[in-house]
């Protein structure tokens, strides 16, 4: 039997992290070492899901894997934001790991710029779930038993009635026909609570809704802890959090 590769996992905490972890662990030739997270200095929560650290620290622990935090400014640039990850990755490279595993589904860009940066520092990128339709991945995982709840969404594509709502085939139903299933576009995104990668469910009570708009930055280099602002009109729009409590 061949050595597995040493890899970080790229954790966000929603439902494609979760499948995508589901099965890159279930992957013979990887071993994951680490959930690497990305957090808002300023407010303690995942970027751009606004969920609290208490509750991501709650998944590494059912998960049996540990965590490692990226500190990040809120509204960083590009500048400020890579050299944090390059910090970090260059940490984890001296530990011996040279993958790096996403969720991603079908952003061609995105998957780019990762495989651009990543290549720099040694590593090599993984996407476990890329290029499978955005259907079939959210029956798989539904069917297998994932639980999933919408903590942001972009009311460009979707109203407030659709955060704070478990994703089932009721909420699939419920979706327009232009926003993907997934949410890969930024529509929205997910904390998954259940499922077959956790040792036990993780615990928490529904707390406020809120509503928060970004304004648009000064430097044209800066990127945001928003849903999705990585359009010409993201700043246009504003996004719906449902805060998460843990109990």
């Amino acid at each position: 039997m061949s050595t597995p590769k040493i890899a970080l996992f790229n954790w966000s905490s929603g439902k494609d992290s979760a499948l995508a972890l589901y099965k890159i662990l279930h992957n013979p030739d990887y071993k994951i070492e680490y959930l690497l997270t990305s957090v808002s200095q300023q407010y303690q929560r995942i970027s751009m899901h606004g969920v609290r650290v208490d509750l991501l620290e709650a998944q590494s622990k059912s998960i049996g894997i540990p965590l490692k935090v990226m500190q990040i400014p809120e509204m960083p640039t590009m500048e400020v934001y890579e050299n944090v990850m390059t910090e970090t990755l260059t940490e984890l490279k001296n530990q011996g790991i040279s993958y790096s595993v996403f969720g991603d589904i079908f952003l061609e860009d995105l998957r780019k710029y990762r495989e651009e940066q990543l290549v720099k520092i040694g590593f090599e990128g993984v996407f476990p779930i890329w290029k499978i339709p955005s259907h079939d991945l959210i029956q798989e995982f539904i069917s297998l038993g994932f639980k999933t709840i919408v903590v942001c969404v972009n009311e460009r594509y979707l109203d407030k009635s659709f955060v704070g709502r478990i994703i089932d085939q009721d909420f699939i139903n419920d979706l327009p026909e232009n926003v993907d299933v997934c949410g890969e576009n930024g529509e929205f995104h997910t904390f998954t609570f259940d499922g077959p990668i956790f040792s036990e469910p993780i615990n928490f009570k529904a707390g406020e809704i809120v509503y928060r708009k970004y304004e648009k930055p000064q430097n044209q280099n800066s990127s945001d802890a928003a849903c999705d602002t990585n359009t010409s009109d993201a700043f246009d729009y504003g996004f719906w959090y449902c805060d998460l409590i843990k109990e």
